[in-house]
């Protein structure tokens, strides 16, 4: 298990340059591994037992095996809240009476592989995307600033190359910014819509998956009907017809055991807890940016709150000066620098800011007159 899994390690390295936040890589990096981990687990179905295992008479089991497995199963959905043992045999198996309108039939396990993979893409996409249009600007411009064990001589000539670089390219930045936050907010899209389709492949109870879990157990003894049996019965019905000897078609009713079904259940309740939780923190995520984008009067504050060391008359002046896609460089460049080295090239930022603006130089000129 650990081999079948071991690919799955890289993304989870260690980003020694920062171009988003925790977050954005909950989504795009934990949750695509998430996903892979659990399609790997139900393909390699020599970890689970087999697929589905049914119990017929006259037919030779692998055949119907395989032809249940192919087509599809059933239920009868009434006979969920019957007691089993004395009323049915098991959850949702009783006499269907040839009544087609009364089974529910489950055809999605032959699919859960493939739409967790899939998923798994889906989520990885919106990092894709920024990694391709961000195109390493933070690690050229940080140029091994990220570790302060470095020659003084060094030092200094990175610095002001870095402070000659935010210098000269200042009200270049709006795109970069703007463009991760359609990122961040694609995110949040992707799992909306990830939520909406399971729902429609579960033919609409997963959103009320875990929410039901959460209840089986406060439900009365006579009402109560297992939320994960019911979407991933573990055992099911299946009918196969052949012709007999005289050329008379033969229906075989078959009763199959879906031990798969034990690790879907399992792997759902898990995925709808984790997707509510992301969801909702990509929610704050997105009105976090919106007070970012609205409110200038935080961004000194935060810049502040990022590095500790940087005066807060430092951050006033930056914040005030820049605008939003130059103060985002700096603020990213806040989380990748050295903390000492970001301090000198902020206050150092802040000085060449005023010597450079038109209206301070001309308030301080009327103040020596």
């Amino acid at each position: 298990m650990f081999k079948l899994l071991g690919g799955l390690k890289q993304y989870f390295k260690w980003q020694d340059i920062q171009t988003d936040n925790i977050v954005f890589r909950l989504h795009n990096t934990f949750t695509t591994a998430m996903l892979l981990a659990c399609s790997l687990i139900i393909t390699a179905t020599q970890y689970v037992g087999n697929p589905i295992s049914c119990i017929v008479g006259g037919v030779a089991s692998h055949v119907v095996n395989t032809f249940c497995w192919i087509s599809s199963t059933f239920t009868m959905p009434d006979a969920f809240r019957r007691q089993v043992g004395r009323d049915v045999a098991h959850p949702g198996i009783s006499n269907d009476f040839d009544d087609e309108d009364a089974k529910k039939y489950y055809t999605y396990y032959q699919w859960v592989c493939f739409v967790l993979f899939f998923q798994a893409i889906a989520c990885y996409t919106p990092k894709f995307i920024w990694d391709s249009m961000e195109g390493g600007l933070m690690r050229m411009i940080v140029m091994g600033l990220n570790i302060g064990a470095c020659k003084e001589q060094e030092k200094c000539a990175k610095k002001k190359v870095l402070l000659d670089y935010l210098m000269n390219h200042l009200k270049r930045h709006k795109i970069y910014a703007f463009r991760y936050w359609v990122c961040e907010a694609l995110c949040f899209v992707n799992i909306i819509v990830q939520l909406w389709l399971m729902n429609r492949f579960f033919n609409g109870e997963f959103l009320s998956y875990g929410w039901d879990v959460l209840q089986y157990s406060d439900q009365p003894q006579e009402n109560r009907v297992d939320p994960m049996v019911y979407v991933f019965p573990r055992v099911t019905k299946c009918n196969f017809y052949k012709y007999g000897a005289s050329g008379s078609i033969q229906k075989h009713d078959a009763m199959c055991i879906l031990p798969l079904n034990i690790v879907n259940e399992k792997t759902y309740i898990f995925i709808w807890f984790w997707f509510i939780i992301l969801a909702c923190f990509l929610a704050g995520l997105i009105i976090y940016r919106a007070i970012i984008l609205f409110v200038p009067s935080v961004r000194s504050k935060l810049l502040n709150a990022r590095n500790r060391m940087v005066p807060r008359a430092v951050a006033k002046t930056i914040s005030a000066h820049l605008d939003l896609g130059d103060w985002w460089i700096v603020y990213m460049l806040a989380r990748n620098l050295d903390p000492i080295i970001f301090k000198d090239v902020a206050t150092e930022l802040a000085k060449r800011i005023e010597l450079n603006d038109p209206e301070d130089n001309e308030n301080e000129k009327k103040r020596m007159q």
